[in-house]
């Protein structure tokens, strides 16, 4: 095998699949990357027994062949050689042979033949969108996943087609984040629950183009297609929440505010509600609610803050304690200029909502606060 490409590609292709090299395993061979040719392209594979991500790109191949070798390694040294032509070859002992004018690096390899196959999916369901988009719907949602192993269901996103609407929502039970947009074909409703490890690759690679991605899913698993990359991931077992019975239907209390202007308000007020001297404890915001005016204070042995809003508000008086961290997470995902934020009771979880149309809602608990 002997391929000449320059740098700037093959460091593209590595990093496109390097997150599906295992990182904890007692299998060498899944820390390696499988390069193989095909007339004048390679493909680069990796593949963790969950996350499988193939990248095909063109170059000039003087040999056809294949090998696998060490990823971090062989990504390193990729990563630092100078930003020119690199000639990668496998020598007669077996060691990949990586190139670059005065610079030579002879690399141990592994059997290609021992690198598993990515598993073969028969598409049941599947839909095609637009990079962009899905790209943006994913961003704005992928925050509120769940990071505590005990929940796996809730460690990723729940692909949803309902009515010809995708929906995708994630939840970490403190709060939940909902995406929706109407597709333009006609499309099966199907759900699954993707790990948001494997969005977070799949957002990278995802360029913000019209270009199309294709999603396709089988019982157990999912496949993301675009360009010259492929994804294939397990889909997570279980029984997701049932959103639509979660989120109030009502409000006792909403205001109508400039997004970029409560945003400045949490991001000040957490300046000292994440202050503490006492790292270990958290301190929500209060948040109060009168008529024309919202109040966001913080109290804790590092100092108070308070900040006055006069905006438009309707229903009752409120006073309500928030982390703030989920406030700023949900604002900055926002792009419209003004939002409704509406509240229950104290206690009841509190929405953040377009005003002119239905396709994002996030949804955040209270934190119940001390008696003064």
């Amino acid at each position: 095998m002997k391929i000449v490409c320059y740098k700037d590609k093959i460091l593209k292709a590595i990093n496109s699949v390097v997150k599906g090299v295992a990182s904890k395993t007692t299998m060498p061979i899944l820390e390696g990357i499988l390069i193989q040719t095909n007339e004048n392209e390679i493909k680069l594979t990796t593949y963790d027994l969950e996350l499988g991500i193939e990248y095909i790109m063109e170059c000039d191949v003087k040999e056809q062949g294949s090998t696998v070798v060490n990823a971090i390694m062989f990504s390193e040294i990729i990563r630092k050689l100078p930003d020119t032509e690199i000639s990668i070859k496998l020598n007669e002992k077996n060691l990949l042979e990586i190139e670059c004018e005065g610079s030579l690096y002879k690399l141990a390899t592994m059997n290609p033949e021992e690198f598993p196959e990515l598993p073969k999916i028969e598409i049941e369901n599947s839909i095609e969108l637009d990079q962009s988009i899905l790209k943006n719907m994913i961003r704005k949602t992928i925050f509120a996943v769940s990071t505590e192993e005990n929940r796996p269901i809730f460690t990723g996103c729940l692909f949803e087609i309902q009515n010809n609407k995708l929906n995708i929502v994630a939840v970490d039970g403190f709060r939940l984040a909902l995406r929706s947009i109407f597709l333009n074909k006609q499309t099966k409703d199907f759900s699954a629950v993707i790990p948001g490890k494997t969005l977070n690759e799949v957002n990278k690679i995802l360029s913000d183009s019209f270009e199309l991605v294709k999603i396709g899913v089988s019982k157990n698993q999912a496949l993301f297609e675009m360009d010259n990359c492929k994804i294939v991931t397990r889909i997570l077992d279980g029984e997701f929440l049932n959103y639509k019975n979660v989120i109030p239907e009502n409000w006792e209390t909403r205001v109508r505010v400039n997004k970029n202007s409560l945003q400045n308000c949490f991001e000040r007020i957490s300046l000292i509600s994440s202050s503490s001297i006492e790292k270990e404890k958290k301190y929500p915001v209060k948040v109060t609610v009168d008529i024309g005016k919202v109040t966001i204070s913080c109290t804790n042995q590092t100092g108070e803050a308070k900040e006055e809003m006069f905006i438009s508000t309707e229903g009752k008086g409120l006073e309500a304690g928030f982390n703030p961290k989920y406030f700023l997470d949900s604002l900055k995902s926002i792009d419209d200029e003004e939002v409704f934020v509406e509240f229950g009771t104290n206690i009841s979880p509190c929405l953040v909502k377009s005003i002119e149309n239905k396709d994002y809602v996030y949804m955040i608990l209270p934190i119940r606060l001390k008696e003064d």
